[in-house]
């Protein structure tokens, strides 16, 4: 049978030079690293088009392995205990990641060998770990050497009595162990330092050549563990330090550098066309331009910059192609659906109506409504010199006497609009509105707890952003609205996924909040495969 060979149009690392970060009594074994590669380049790629087909190295990381394992002190040992990898996503790390965890366990000659997986969540560490145990499967000559725990995430390599296994994110159990490997993913979702701090400091002191391979995309957190580390990289490659037992290796933009200039999508992305398709950074690039929650994404995703997570989302001009008058006469007995988000009682109740469309001619119709205690409008007015009163005095803002919100007044209000349109079902937060939600399920109506996580309000947030750059929703320009609408900030999650905060956001959001959970089921009601499932979402 012939052996398969480096398809002739796939890149390879010619003229391979070692690293500059050598330790002068350093020196480039070239065995050992062409040991280290041959073993990479005999496994098996895990996903997509290259599913099944044999993983050879591109030169950006034959590079890295060829580095790591082929440097060694006076005593033939690595260098390098740790290599710090950020890299944007889809560039091939986690199967490089992989790759590593199984050389470390397999082949580095290391007897009863500790291969530890790790991330923020025993989740994220579990991607590394099923691309590695696939390519085990695929892998005869290591499969029958092995045994494969996938419930606990667990490969044992009875050549060596050693193991590759996945840990929780819970520090406290992570004392006492004797780590020869240490693949840590995503480190930039890392919430604080401890778990990194444990893992590394002091955990492979039995071993002769510990190895801490650390992989991530760029974050958002400039206080962090991972920041720290990216800065430590940047200022070893810059020569501004010199630790020679870590390894820094760092594709992506500065905040100087022009992120809209093609050529610089190569620079941060060493695989682009090949595992990653232009088309597909361009396509999501054009959505950037349109969308500035979507603009954070791409710079950190896709070109690995270190971005803020606040992000201004709807632009004043995008929310004004919605300012239409809104035929109110012509909504009633509508089909329709609401948002409540209750707040404390104390705060803004928002209680928004969305109405679909009922042909491909028709628009969205948002009808808000909201409510503050009437005794703390002119305390509102002075500290946030917003005109709570103008709005009250023209009828954009109701009251409710007293200095809390009074829940029955609002309760009545909307069973009389139960009387003028048809509200199919009423979304709320789960957390918030127990006793308002069974009063109105007492009252008829339909109501629907809607989660605030990333999961429930990412889609319909995205959708909401979407119709209103279309010009799909009409709000009439209520001004309450308009002015919540340039308050609100979106945090955004490791995965692209956005949702609102107001936390971060410098004023009230409460009504953009109820709508985008009143958007979301209109879309599901009309769609019971959901309009997410047909055409996907608004995102890259």
């Amino acid at each position: 049978m012939e052996r398969e060979r480096r398809p002739a149009d796939y890149p390879k690392l010619e003229n391979y030079t070692p690293t500059r970060f050598m330790l002068p009594t350093s020196h480039y074994d070239e065995e050992k690293a062409d040991r280290a590669v041959t073993f990479i380049e005999n496994l098996k790629h895990t996903k997509g088009k290259w599913d099944g087909k044999r993983f050879w190295l591109l030169p950006w990381q034959e590079q890295i392995i060829r580095d790591i394992f082929g440097i060694v002190d006076e005593y033939g040992n690595r260098q390098f205990r740790t290599a710090y990898i950020e890299i944007c996503k889809k560039n091939g790390k986690s199967e490089l990641a992989a790759a590593v965890a199984l050389y470390l366990l397999y082949a580095d000659n290391e007897p009863s060998a500790e291969v530890y997986g790790a991330a923020a969540d025993r989740q994220q560490a579990s991607i590394v770990f099923d691309v590695a145990k696939r390519m085990v499967d695929m892998s005869p000559a290591l499969f029958k050497r092995s045994k494969i725990a996938a419930a606990t995430k667990r490969i044992v390599n009875y050549s060596n009595a050693g193991f590759y296994q996945v840990l929780s994110a819970e520090v406290g159990t992570k004392h006492g162990l004797n780590v020869s490997g240490l693949v840590l993913d995503e480190v930039h979702a890392q919430p604080n330092r401890k778990l990194y701090d444990v893992l590394t400091k002091g955990s492979g002191d039995a071993r002769e050549q510990p190895l801490y391979f650390l992989i991530t995309t760029a974050g958002t957190d400039r206080e962090s563990i991972c920041y720290e580390l990216h800065m430590k990289a940047l200022d070893i490659i810059a020569g501004r330090k010199i630790d020679y037992s870590f390894y820094p290796v760092v594709y992506g933009l500065a905040d100087d550098e022009d992120w809209k200039d093609e050529a610089n999508w190569y620079k941060a992305n060493p695989s682009l066309g090949y595992t990653i398709q232009i088309d597909r950074v361009r396509d999501a690039f054009r959505e950037a331009l349109d969308n500035p929650a979507e603009e954070n994404v791409f710079k950190q995703l896709r070109l690995n910059m270190w971005v803020s997570s606040l992000t201004r989302f709807i632009p004043e001009q995008i929310y004004e192609l919605g300012n239409i008058p809104i035929d109110l006469e012509s909504l009633k007995g509508r089909d329709c659906y609401g948002g409540l988000d209750l707040s404390s009682t104390g705060d803004i109740t928002a209680f928004v109506l969305m109405f679909p469309p009922r042909n491909e001619e028709e628009k969205y119709v948002m009808l808000p409504f909201f409510w503050i205690p009437e005794d703390t409008i002119p305390l509102r007015v002075r500290r946030a010199s917003v005109p709570y009163d103008v709005w009250y005095q023209q009828g954009y803002l109701n009251a409710t006497e007293g200095n809390v919100i009074h829940y029955g007044f609002i309760e009545k209000f909307i069973e009389d609009l139960g009387k003028q349109y048809h509200i199919l079902e009423i979304a709320f937060d789960r957390w918030g509105a127990v006793q308002m939600t069974q009063d109105l399920e007492g009252m008829g109506f339909t109501v629907v707890p809607f989660g605030q996580g990333y999961s429930s309000m990412s889609p319909p947030t995205k959708e909401f952003y979407k119709l209103l750059m279309e010009g799909r929703i009409i709000h009439g320009g209520n001004p309450v609205m308009k002015w919540m609408s340039g308050n609100v900030v979106v945090d955004t999650d490791p995965a692209g996924n956005i949702k609102c905060t107001k936390a971060k956001s410098p004023e009230k959001i409460d009504g953009i909040v109820a709508a985008i959970m009143a958007l979301d089921r209109c879309i599901r009601y009309e769609n019971t495969s959901s309009v997410y499932d047909e055409r996907g979402l608004y995102v890259f």
